[in-house]
């Protein structure tokens, strides 16, 4: 009764506007797109679409339709192409997706000897989903999501990787470059820089400065490590990353990472991926490298 190209048409006829502009994305008549969508209808016994002058609107069976096709086509069209490279003796690319800007770099570190020990799998790295992997999980537009903020959900599995500590960095002649740990106090005097991700999103508000009540002067954002961090070391203001990275800069600029409060603040990267997907051999063996291969 429902099929595939059922699914298809509701959702070009969404992205085009009109059964034309569908029918012609879609390579059928719009004579035969009709014809299809009446006979379901009539199948169903509900409308899909309701028509409003020269527009059609959804009814909240399509709505619902509509909602099935986002969530099966992708799957269909995985499984596809998964099925050709394996009908072609390959085994496919491995989507990895980041909620971490800073671990960037670590992936990259990850990448090489991964490639070099899988020569029939491909890696893309995909940054548009910081903080919205979970959707591109269930979406299956990612394989793979690299996060410090895990998200435990049916269908899904995540794996710790590797344990990092939060810190401040500051300029090498900051005051506090001197001190064993900063207070949350000592930051509402500061500009601080940090990523383009919302307050809530980061640890330095949530289980730094929020529970003390303190806020910052200032609240600048920047979309680059190096170009925060020279900031940073040119006295413009102050961040908040992994020591690992920090002690990699501090190598090659003035900054130095000082602890956030008396204990400081722990986390750990995890790398999430769909449950039936977690024995995929390739998948697998990068989890499994990534955990060897902790900063």
């Amino acid at each position: 009764m429902l099929e595939r190209i059922h699914l298809a048409i509701v959702q070009e006829v969404e992205k085009q506007g009109s059964l034309t502009a569908a029918a012609d994305v879609l390579c059928v008549t719009q004579s035969a797109l009709s014809h299809s969508m009446k006979k379901l209808e009539q199948q169903l016994g509900t409308d899909i679409w309701l028509r409003e002058g020269r527009s059609l609107r959804l009814t909240q069976a399509g709505q619902y339709l509509l909602a099935v096709a986002g969530r099966v086509l992708p799957q269909l069209d995985l499984a596809e192409s998964q099925l050709r490279q394996f009908a072609q003796g390959e085994r496919g690319t491995l989507r990895i997706g980041m909620e971490c800007h800073p671990c960037y770099q670590w992936l990259l570190k990850i990448v090489s000897p991964y490639l070099a020990a899988w020569s029939d799998v491909d890696v893309d790295v995909k940054q548009k989903f910081q903080f919205g992997g979970i959707g591109a999980l269930f979406g299956y537009e990612i394989d793979l999501l690299v996060t410090p903020d895990p998200l435990y959900k049916p269908g899904l599995h995540f794996e710790p990787v590797f344990d990092y500590e939060q810190v401040l960095v500051v300029a090498s002649g900051h005051p506090l470059a001197q001190q064993a740990y900063a207070k949350p106090a000592q930051l509402a005097r500061e500009t601080l820089i940090t990523y383009p991700v919302s307050p809530e999103r980061l640890d330095v508000y949530t289980q730094f400065l929020a529970p003390a009540g303190i806020a910052p002067h200032r609240h600048k954002t920047i979309e680059t490590t190096d170009i925060m961090l020279q900031m940073v070391a040119s006295g413009r203001g102050v961040a908040a990353l992994p020591r690992w990275l920090a002690l990699e800069y501090a190598n090659k600029m003035d900054v130095v990472p000082v602890k956030l409060g008396r204990q400081g603040i722990a986390k750990q990267i995890h790398l999430g991926a769909r449950a039936a997907d977690v024995d995929i051999d390739y998948l697998r063996a990068f989890v499994e490298l990534a955990r060897s291969a902790a900063v």
